[in-house]
């Protein structure tokens, strides 16, 4: 018999239409979850009393989120996190990163309609959710939508139009969910050896997105001026940007204190490589990281949980660098 804890923290999956349009409703997921009940599992639903629109999620909702995980884990064979889509990909990667040496499975999920409504794709995403969550051998945390399982510091969300909302562009899913579920067990990380959970403690991580024009020289003042202690640059193509002498100030000044400046790709499938075009090597030369194929979604948490840790600048690069949960390719 598989225990699983699913914990509801708001999102669409969960509304109702409203004079002002939706907005979450009390105690109605619990209730409607109860027609997903099957034989071999046992299904605790926890809602949180503060149902959110997850636009408005902070670290403080992702600290409660560690800390109900963590004070659960011994009590329960899987996890399902119910959220909401806009910020769904950013909670994945920090509970990817978060609860290190997990050895169950974390499913993160919601809707693009709710539950209510006869249309909705919140009924099969819950049901593949409460499937993975019963796997014994996953071991990580995982996004189930739209008959896929992403894993969770690979995914994105690319889509608010359709139901096959979110993707992990440069990774392949973890499970295909059709009439018999494809469980592509070969990619599953191993089992870690025992949960360490680490709480945020900062929110000074910020993401600039560079665009031709005068963006370069206000990025790289605000760099060079604002205590941050990461930063995430969405350059071009490859990891191009412009040899602007404000921009590289500004990395150079940030990398000097200490702030973790990862550069990245705004292209969605593709790496950042250093080195690939000249113009690429200017930032390097300044201090900034390579983030490869690494999501912004996952680099931002990534970021805030090495900000949250008790180590030196030079140490936060090294764990930077390091592979925590399959969340960049091994060739990348």
């Amino acid at each position: 018999m598989a225990r699983i804890l699913a914990l509801y923290t708001g999102g669409t999956i969960g509304m109702e239409a409203t004079p002002a349009g939706l907005a979450p409703s009390p105690g109605l997921l619990p209730q409607l979850m109860e027609r997903l009940a099957e034989p071999g599992r046992t299904v605790e639903v926890v809602e949180y009393p503060d149902l959110i629109d997850s636009s408005a999620i902070t670290v403080a909702h992702w600290n409660r989120l560690i800390d109900d995980l963590a004070e659960a884990w011994p009590r329960y064979d899987g996890f399902v996190v119910i959220h909401g889509t806009d910020t769904l990909a950013y909670t994945a990667s920090v509970l990817a990163f978060a609860l290190a040496g997990l050895d169950k499975p974390v499913v993160v999920t919601g809707a693009q309609l709710p539950l209510g409504e006869a249309r909705s794709d919140g009924w099969a995403n819950l049901s593949d959710a409460l499937l993975a969550a019963s796997q014994p051998d996953l071991a990580e945390v995982v996004v189930a939508f739209d008959r896929q399982l992403l894993r969770g510091c690979r995914a994105r969300k690319l889509d608010a139009e359709s139901f096959a909302g979110f993707s992990s562009p440069n990774a392949p899913p973890l499970a295909e969910f059709g009439i018999t579920p494809r469980w592509y067990r070969s990619r599953w990380r191993q089992p870690g050896k025992g949960l360490r959970p680490t709480r945020l403690s900062s929110d000074r991580v910020a993401a600039f997105f560079l665009t031709p024009g005068i963006s370069s020289q206000l990025i790289g003042h605000t760099l060079g001026q604002t205590p941050l202690d990461g930063a995430v640059l969405m350059s071009y193509g490859n990891g191009n940007a412009p040899a602007d002498a404000a921009l590289l100030e500004g990395v150079r000044r940030a990398s000097a204190r200490g702030t973790l400046v990862v550069n990245l790709t705004q292209v969605v499938r593709g790496a950042a490589q250093f080195g690939a075009y000249a113009i690429s090597q200017p930032l390097a030369a300044a201090g900034a990281l390579c983030g490869r194929d690494m999501t912004p979604e996952a680099a931002v948490a990534k970021l805030l949980l090495l900000a949250s840790q008790h180590l030196t600048p030079q140490a936060r690069r090294e764990a930077f660098e390091e592979d925590w949960a399959g969340e960049v390719s091994a060739a990348a």
